[in-house]
């Protein structure tokens, strides 16, 4: 599942870049080409659905996530949130004098590549480099996995 969404996320990434650094467009015409070829392929498939027969629920009340799921994306949200904040306000007193030349030097650091790229760009390239990590991570675990199925530890095979 990771697979597929890492190449979902590095092919929407690389269509986002091409459309705003290459075609040089704005992020609104991005947004209006998104919603048109959305409402096209949902018109689309209704017109197929009709065809075959297949009745699909229209009304969003059917479509509702679970209040775990509600509740457990906003708690993530929040701990993100609440660690940055929280990093920041410990730089900002200046009592730890590593942290806050960690935040310094990151801000830096952002600050240069953000002179250095355009914005889209620097983006894509995290949005590359995050998909990278998640199909070397899927596949490090599931090659792990495999292993331990076939009888392997480490690459090397038992001999007994």
């Amino acid at each position: 599942m990771v697979l597929v969404g890492a190449a979902m996320g590095l092919m929407s990434g690389t269509l986002v870049y091409y459309h705003c650094a290459y075609r040089q467009s704005s992020v609104v015409s991005l947004m209006a080409d998104v919603l048109i070829v959305l409402l096209c392929s949902l018109a689309i498939l209704g017109l197929l659905f009709r065809h075959m027969n297949i009745a699909v629920p229209v009304d969003p009340l059917h479509w509702q996530i679970s209040q775990d799921a509600a509740s457990s994306l906003f708690a993530c949200l929040a701990n993100t949130l609440g660690a940055a904040e929280s990093v920041l306000r410990v730089a900002a007193t200046g009592h730890d004098k590593r942290l806050f030349l960690k935040v310094i030097f990151c801000l830096y650091l952002l600050s240069v590549v953000g002179r250095a790229f355009s914005g889209v760009a620097v983006a894509y390239i995290g949005l590359c480099l995050y998909c990278v990590y998640a199909i070397l991570e899927n596949s490090q675990t599931n090659s792990a996995y495999l292993g331990r199925l076939v009888g392997r530890r480490d690459g090397v095979q038992d001999n007994q």
